[in-house]
């Protein structure tokens, strides 16, 4: 396409899938005492504030649920999928080492020649791909961009680790962004501390045939608590700023479903009501690349999210990665 300078970049549809199965607190538990694993749904309710979340069944793969959550963003945005230029995945449980899974979900669309690729951020990642698209809007690079957060964290959880196998789900979020005149992403700011990536990390690989390392997410939660929360806090006051808006000007607080007990005292930090902090944690459990357009494509669906409301992305994973995206909804 011929690189003409855009103005902006807008919200134009969003969308979401989660798998069938959806395993309760007292499921998980009950499978886990198999294992020799106490807990119990009071346990991890009162610890992380999750209740259930959606498991894909063996064989499912992370292309499948982002191409069922695109074909709804694609639907809500009253788009076609050969209109696309530009698609991002966002997702740490790729289907393969290579093709990204932007271009398997590409093939499954039937788009051809978008420019389609994978992002790799963790939690943070939606955040990372929604900044990355709109600069690809806004540098005249592409007019219409599929981002997606897709994730199957049940592939790479130690089930014998209490610590961290209550804690995820799988499924995916997507987000249609057009080129428009005024502006839908206000501001987006990122960023990284990579001395940091041992307290969240899944450190095996493959090479030479065979696993290296250890292929399960180890996690050392206190660690990631107090990061998370002093990271979001500054994070969210600074893109305000780059906008030239304040916090008491955001509508919506969609962040990272990672616990309960961050997302609480976020608001209480940042003087946000709970009244105005979307959570879906206690439904989804953390989705991680998944978890914020999950959220918003929700809160949008149920009325919560409307036109015109300024709403406040936010993510914080493994890396340690971090960041922000204010818009405001078309």
């Amino acid at each position: 396409m011929t690189q003409t300078a855009l103005r902006a970049a807008a919200i134009a549809g969003t969308g979401s899938f989660l798998p069938e199965r959806i395993v309760t607190n007292d499921d998980l538990a009950a499978e886990l005492a198999t294992r020799g694993i106490e807990t119990s749904d009071t346990w991890i309710t009162e610890r992380t504030g999750i209740r259930q979340r959606h498991l894909a069944e063996r064989g499912v793969a992370t292309s499948d649920l982002a191409t069922e959550a695109a074909r709804r963003a694609l639907a809500d945005a009253g788009v076609q999928a050969d209109e696309l230029d530009l698609i991002i995945v966002a997702t740490s449980t790729p289907d393969f080492v290579f093709p990204s899974t932007a271009c398997l979900v590409q093939a499954k669309l039937g788009n051809k020649g978008a420019a389609a690729f994978d992002v790799q951020a963790v939690c943070s990642g939606f955040v990372y791909a929604m900044s990355t698209a709109d600069a690809f809007v806004r540098a005249g690079r592409a007019r219409c961009a599929l981002v997606i957060g897709a994730e199957v964290f049940s592939r790479i959880l130690d089930w014998n680790d209490r610590g961290t196998c209550v804690l995820f789900g799988d499924g995916a979020g997507a987000v249609v962004l057009k080129a428009a005149d005024a502006p839908g992403i206000l501001a987006a700011e990122l960023h990284a501390d990579g001395s940091q990536m041992n307290i969240l990390c899944a450190a095996g690989n493959v090479a030479y045939g065979e696993v290296t390392g250890d292929p399960f997410l180890r996690m050392d939660g206190q660690a990631v608590f107090k990061q998370a929360v002093n990271v979001l806090e500054k994070s969210a006051r600074q893109v305000c700023a780059d906008a030239g808006l304040t916090l008491a000007d955001v509508d919506w607080l969609v962040p990272h479903q990672a616990n309960v007990r961050i997302l609480n005292m976020l608001a209480r930090k940042l003087d946000v009501s709970l009244d105005k902090v979307v959570v879906t944690l206690d439904r989804h459990a953390n989705t991680s690349a998944a978890s914020v357009p999950l959220a918003l494509d929700a809160a949008r669906r149920d009325g919560r999210i409307k036109s015109g409301h300024v709403v406040l992305m936010q993510g914080v994973g493994g890396g340690f990665t971090w960041g922000s995206v204010l818009a405001r909804m078309s």
